[in-house]
């Protein structure tokens, strides 16, 4: 868990290095504390301001780097998330930063898929849906803010995978959940808070 001054840090070094990014300038290196050095998956997220439309969300999804590493990386490739057009200088001014720290991804575990719908708590976890070489992701705040049900959470992240909705009920798909740790910009460049997936924020 990041302290409120960490959350701060990361989101503030998420959003330096977006407009590095997008500005074509070098990143300047910043003194960050040990939290910094383990290893964490992380997630960065773009929204429009005031409209709070998704302009970008890449992340990576395991504890494989550093977070200051993983946060880079996030922050570099959200800026040409590759569903939308590439991010550009003049709209760092009207975008919020939000980044989510991830716990490690673990196996749902159920005797039958219908078992799954008990397993998995909305405002708890995050989704991750396998089949072969194919692979989805969802956040845990995304069905939060689309007032899904444990189903079509399901469903959701099986389609982001690029499955079909039902794929979850298939005895070859692997899924697997994970918390997170969101911290945003309240405004553009402004107060950071930790927000939590009952609406609040501290």
């Amino acid at each position: 868990m990041l302290s409120a001054t960490e959350g701060t840090t990361a989101v503030q070094f998420a959003r330096k290095t977006v407009a590095s990014t997008v500005q074509h300038q070098m990143h300047a290196t910043q003194n960050l504390t040990k939290i910094f050095q383990e290893k964490h998956g992380v997630f960065v997220t773009l929204h429009t301001h005031p409209n709070n439309e998704l302009r970008g969300c890449i992340g990576i999804p395991y504890p494989e780097l550093r977070l200051k590493d993983a946060l880079i990386e996030a922050a570099r490739s959200v800026t040409h998330d590759p569903r939308f057009p590439p991010l550009e200088p003049e709209e760092l001014d009207h975008i919020i930063v939000e980044v989510t720290i991830l716990s490690s991804p673990k196996p749902v575990t159920a005797d039958s898929p219908r078992e799954y719908l008990s397993k998995i708590q909305v405002g708890r976890d995050g989704l991750i849906v396998e089949q072969g070489i194919r692979k989805g992701l969802l956040l845990p705040q995304v069905p939060v803010e689309e007032d899904w049900d444990v189903e079509t959470f399901l469903g959701y992240t099986c389609m982001k995978a690029g499955l079909s909705a039902d794929a979850w009920v298939m005895p070859n798909t692997k899924i697997y959940s994970f918390t997170g740790q969101i911290f945003t910009e309240q405004t553009p460049n402004g107060p950071i808070q930790e927000k939590h997936l009952n609406g609040t924020v501290h």
